[in-house]
């Protein structure tokens, strides 16, 4: 990630809001977690193994849930977003997760219910015709990093943890209708790192792999985890 030769454009550009979701199968005797190679088509980080995930939309914070955010996890997205924080943004966030989960990845989180959620929006029509209703309760904010300046797109993007258990419904397919991701894989935390992967990428997993080791059920209150770019490298900040 270049920091060098700038222009005064592309270090003005105020990075989007974004979110991913590290989903962990703990089914076995060792944690795994869910991978995918973007296409090459890409323009930003085509072939790279990511975690499901994408931008954020403001159409996000308005589709009905069957369970909120924790009270720690929607504070601490709300500590760090300054003067354009509120519980709307908090949870667009969020829920942009299980929505990219589901385009990208094709597993739906959430509840099954007899009655189909009240959500009109095209982008959550998959989880309408099955029943499920997104589940915030089960998304554990961790992690933060924003994109350096140098590019002509920039995100701010939250990570979330959650258990594979959390998924109700999955596309038979191996990827999800966007096919923005390729070769799906479920991979123990080292085999993961050893991937072609971008190095704050490689930082993430091991942010989420000790959190789990200290924390393994995900419950409320594990710190968060920030990296900024500063004097060309990056900076991890606590909070």
């Amino acid at each position: 990630m270049a920091v060098n030769g700038l222009s005064k454009t592309s270090s003005r550009i105020r990075p989007r809001d974004a979110a991913s979701l590290l989903l962990v199968d703990r089914s076995g005797g060792e944690l795994r977690i869910l991978m995918g190679k973007r296409h090459m088509r890409h323009v930003f980080m085509p072939g790279k193994f990511v975690f499901p995930g994408g931008r954020t939309e403001a159409a996000d914070g308005r589709i009905c849930a069957i369970a909120e955010l924790s009270e720690d996890d929607q504070t601490k997205l709300l500590t760090g977003m300054g003067s354009r924080s509120s519980i709307q943004r908090c949870r667009a966030l969020a829920l942009s997760a299980i929505r990219e989960t589901y385009e990208e990845a094709g597993l739906l989180l959430g509840r099954r219910h007899r009655e189909s959620p009240s959500i009109a929006h095209p982008d959550w029509a998959a989880f309408v015709e099955r029943n499920i209703h997104p589940d915030l309760s089960v998304l554990r904010y961790f992690a933060r990093a924003t994109t350096p300046p140098g590019g002509l797109r920039r995100f701010d993007t939250r990570f979330f943890l959650a258990f594979r258990d959390a998924v109700a419904d999955s596309l038979p397919e191996a990827t999800g209708p966007s096919q923005e991701l390729e070769e799906l894989c479920w991979l123990p935390f080292p085999e993961a790192t050893r991937l072609d992967i971008p190095e704050i990428t490689r930082m993430i997993i091991r942010e989420a792999e000790a959190v789990l080791a200290a924390n393994p059920t995900l419950e409320p209150g594990n710190a968060v985890i920030q990296y900024r770019m500063k004097y060309g490298r990056f900076v991890r900040e606590v909070f």
